[in-house]
């Protein structure tokens, strides 16, 4: 009896002190909880990273999508609490000629120094002020006409639109799509290794959580 009951104690510590564990480290919750197939996708053939020593976390999207438009304000705080490991990087996926405008329009604000002060900016007006509604040199006359009002140098952002270091960047962004088996975006891949796309999580938040849970798994690896 007294074996029983000393084995029903040990039984009882043990999920306490796991409830505990999962408590005070949500991330390890999370991850307890992600499903291969279900939450995300191992990549067939891997694909190389950047930085060598850091978890490599990209997030592939397109301006004209409003489920990227919608996630796009989480982005930034959630990015900011990744481990110190971590790579975060944004891609523009490129499917078309269409995808591959806002693609070029991204490479060419990294260009010009303008993405980091206008890319949130953009985003919003895109989706708020009629741009997602533009195709082809409408969409790029349009893009012109409103970084224009804000303060860019429209001949100079228009020569990066055109240079061959973000063509270069560009058609570097559709093989990576076409790698990587994006089947849609907002999308995100972990390390070269997984892919977390929204078809298979039911909220953006649970696209986030699953990112996250794959970067502590992935984190611990490097030690």
């Amino acid at each position: 009896m007294r074996n029983n009951s000393l084995s029903r104690t040990v039984v009882r510590l043990a999920a306490a002190l796991l409830l505990g564990a999962l408590a005070l480290n949500p991330t390890l919750a999370q991850q307890s909880a992600i499903e291969e197939g279900m939450d995300y996708t191992t990549l067939k053939i891997p694909q190389a990273v950047d930085v060598a020593g850091k978890v490599e976390v990209i997030e592939f999207f397109w301006y004209r999508c409003p489920h990227c438009h919608a996630l796009e304000p989480a982005i930034e705080p959630w990015s900011k609490k990744l481990p110190r490991e971590t790579n975060f990087r944004r891609v523009p996926a490129v499917f078309s000629d269409e995808w591959a405008l806002d693609a070029r329009v991204f490479y060419a604000l990294e260009a010009t120094g303008d993405w980091a002060r206008l890319h949130g900016k953009l985003f919003d007006a895109i989706h708020k002020e009629g741009g997602v509604n533009q195709r082809g040199a409408a969409y790029i006359a349009w893009v012109n006409q409103w970084l224009g009002k804000n303060g860019v140098d429209v001949p100079k952002f228009e020569a990066a639109l055109r240079s061959f270091s973000v063509e270069s960047r560009v058609k570097r962004a559709a093989q990576m799509s076409q790698a990587y088996a994006l089947d849609g975006v907002p999308a995100f891949a972990v390390q070269g290794k997984f892919l977390i796309s929204s078809s298979q999580t039911v909220t953006r938040q649970r696209m986030l959580d699953v990112t996250s849970a794959l970067v502590e798994q992935q984190r611990r690896l490097l030690k």
